[in-house]
């Protein structure tokens, strides 16, 4: 069964001077000409993304959106209408945002955090920034020490909003914050906590040992790069190490711990030095 605003994989069923015919099941789809690989021809299987064209035709591409029915992401306004707004997702037809799924009115140029959806009504692929509906933490598919894909969503007072998965939300504090975070931006971070009520607290990077064990080789390579020492230590500035190593000061310290302990970094007044024999 094809699955419109998502990849599919589908037949080609005949060519034409236009392009080729996919098989579509109950219908034929089209791939255009520009969009066909050199020496496809009937028989051949294709990975495509399906969408309405503006003609309201579904239609095939090879080229690759920036995202498809169920992401959460961040789109330009490339241009607006009384009837709603249209965002640059990386295809030639732009993404529609009707005007009832707009928090507020879309200007062009703005960048704006939507969810990619397919309309029950026209069967095609829209936008809205009326994300809250498709979040729940009931059930849970995520466990502490769990790794995940986390998107900010909003601030409060305590920290940052995040969308876990497309589809949790969770709360990352602000003491466990180390760089400067925008709304829309991603990263990989794992579940630090779940709390009565489904409530999940989240932490940027990597969970336990695993994680140490990346920032050692992190420490490692970024010593022999600088010719076996690095002027940072366990008084150094929390937002001097992460803005060097890209760690928090709790996992600089951690990895700087276990090197010590494996004999391969020696501690100084004012760093860290490399050993002969790391």
């Amino acid at each position: 069964m094809i699955q419109t605003g998502d990849y599919n994989r589908l037949k080609v069923k005949k060519e034409t001077d236009f392009g080729v015919y996919l098989d579509g099941g109950e219908q034929e789809i089209l791939l255009p000409k520009r969009y066909v690989p050199k020496g496809t021809k009937p028989g051949d299987e294709l990975e495509v993304f399906l969408y309405h064209d503006s003609e309201n035709r579904l239609i095939a591409t090879t080229d690759k959106p920036f995202g498809k029915v169920g992401d959460i992401l961040m789109l330009k306004a490339v241009s607006t209408t009384e009837q709603g707004a249209f965002l640059d997702w990386g295809l030639m037809k732009d993404l529609f945002v009707p005007k009832s799924q707009q928090l507020s009115k879309m200007r062009k140029g703005q960048e704006y955090l939507v969810r990619i959806y397919l309309d029950n009504l026209t069967g095609r692929v829209a936008a809205t920034e009326k994300i809250d509906p498709y979040l729940s933490n009931d059930p849970l598919t995520v466990q502490e020490k769990d790794e995940a894909d986390m998107i900010v969503y909003r601030r409060t007072e305590i920290g940052y909003v995040v969308i876990i998965n497309n589809v949790h939300t969770g709360l990352l504090h602000f003491p466990d914050v180390f760089r400067p975070l925008d709304i829309g931006d991603r990263f990989r971070g794992f579940i630090k906590a779940v709390k009565e009520g489904n409530k999940v607290d989240v932490v940027p990077g990597r969970s336990g040992y695993n994680r140490v064990e990346d920032e050692t080789g992190k420490i490692l390579r970024l010593l022999r790069e600088n010719d076996g020492y690095l002027p940072y230590h366990d008084k150094s500035d929390p937002e001097e190490i992460y803005a060097f190593f890209g760690m928090s000061k709790k996992t600089f310290k951690m990895a700087t711990g276990a090197l010590y302990k494996q004999q391969k970094i020696d501690f100084t007044k004012t760093g860290i030095q490399l050993l002969d024999n790391a």
